[in-house]
């Protein structure tokens, strides 16, 4: 039974910032993955607990702990649950390992119809039975986040979040962010499995986003993260529709759900955006995209999210951090048109906790 918690927590900026309100007090922060390894007290949580990241998924106090850590150190406007996009192949029976030094890999990807259509009937025989059987530690975390949100009197917006079902597929055939081609290939050789299998992670996410909600999270994430793997036709014939489909049907759903979308890497970027935004309440841009044409294309009303390069993270002098991110806001017409700050692309586990904690603060003190 999915515990009930105030519709809004007590910091509702971000969800102020999605539904188009300009003119806030301050503009909502939050980082995309804001948790873990660039923060010591992650790395030192892993070596007490002695799990590594898939271990700790498992756990729904593991996960709540480590959504918690940023809230404690930062002082963003949001928590997003600790989870990775592979966790819905896996409720197909689809491998997900780690194993040391590599990061997470597919060990046995699907190469073959068959066995395409075989996870896609998988997943859409009773996509909601198949969340709750195989995806229940996650929403059994929403609740324990929420719970430690309230305790801690750190009551933010908490986002779910899920990929997308191309960004699904592209990992489930075996290809990488090092290696597009599995999945180029297996879209020429299996139309039509891949077909199915898109409209069936579509369905499945729709029934594990869904559940997310329904356990507490105030706003979904949606990430079609390897949007560089396919040109602009491509994109727009095997991923596009299939996340816009995603998109409306969480909307029928849930009509006030926030939905926060990021494309990132994409060829068109604009012209997919602007088909994003007749869906999505927030489209978040990457760090190659410049704000201020972001800004003018989408127009005024529209709340856009993005795009602090986190490579200035790593190193960079206080002054001349603040002065970019005065810099950026400044281009994203903000506070007057909607925004919720963010980077253009997740931290990668170098970036100094110091600066990320001044990245966060210049957010918030910067003022028109």
């Amino acid at each position: 039974q999915a515990q009930s918690f105030e519709a809004r927590p007590a910091n509702d900026l971000l969800l102020r910032a999605a539904a188009g309100e300009k003119d806030l007090d301050q503009i909502p922060v939050w980082l995309f993955r804001q948790a873990g390894r660039h923060m010591p007290e992650y790395r030192a949580y892993k070596e007490k607990t002695g799990k590594h990241f898939l271990q700790l998924l498992e756990d729904p106090y593991d996960v709540a702990e480590v959504t918690m850590q940023p809230l404690r150190r930062y002082n963003v406007d949001a928590a997003i649950l600790f989870s990775d996009i592979l966790v819905v192949p896996q409720a197909v029976g689809v491998q997900v390992d780690m194993p040391g030094g590599k990061g997470i890999v597919v060990p046995d990807p699907i190469r073959d119809s068959r066995k395409a259509q075989y996870a896609a009937a998988m997943a859409r025989h009773d996509p909601e039975w198949l969340v709750a059987r195989e995806l229940r530690h996650v929403t059994r975390a929403i609740a324990e986040i929420r719970t430690a949100q309230l305790k801690e009197n750190r009551d933010t917006t908490l986002l779910g979040f899920s990929a997308a079902p191309w960004t699904l597929l592209f990992y489930t055939v075996g290809a990488s962010s090092r290696d597009f081609e599995p999945a180029l290939d297996f879209l020429k050789q299996f139309p039509d499995a891949s077909r199915d299998l898109l409209e069936a992670y579509g369905i499945l996410v729709e029934a594990y986003c869904a559940a997310q909600v329904e356990a507490g999270a105030h706003a979904i994430q949606i990430f079609e993260a390897m949007g560089a793997s396919l040109n602009a036709q491509l994109f727009e014939q095997w991923a596009l529709p299939f996340l816009l489909d995603l998109g409306k049907n969480l909307k029928r759903k849930f009509p006030h759900l926030p939905l926060l979308v990021f494309a990132r890497g994409v060829a068109d970027s604009d012209a997919v955006n602007a088909q994003l935004a007749q869906v999505f309440d927030v489209i978040s841009i990457d760090t190659a995209a410049d704000p201020k044409a972001a800004r003018s294309h989408i127009g005024s009303e529209l709340c856009l999210q993005g795009n602090f390069d986190p490579t200035l993270l790593v190193s960079n002098d206080e002054d001349s951090l603040r002065s970019q991110v005065s810099d950026m806001l400044t281009a994203f017409n903000a506070p007057h048109s909607p925004l919720i700050a963010n980077l253009g692309e997740g931290l990668a586990g170098k970036e100094n906790p110091s600066l990320v904690s001044t990245f966060v603060d210049a957010v918030h003190d910067f003022s028109s």
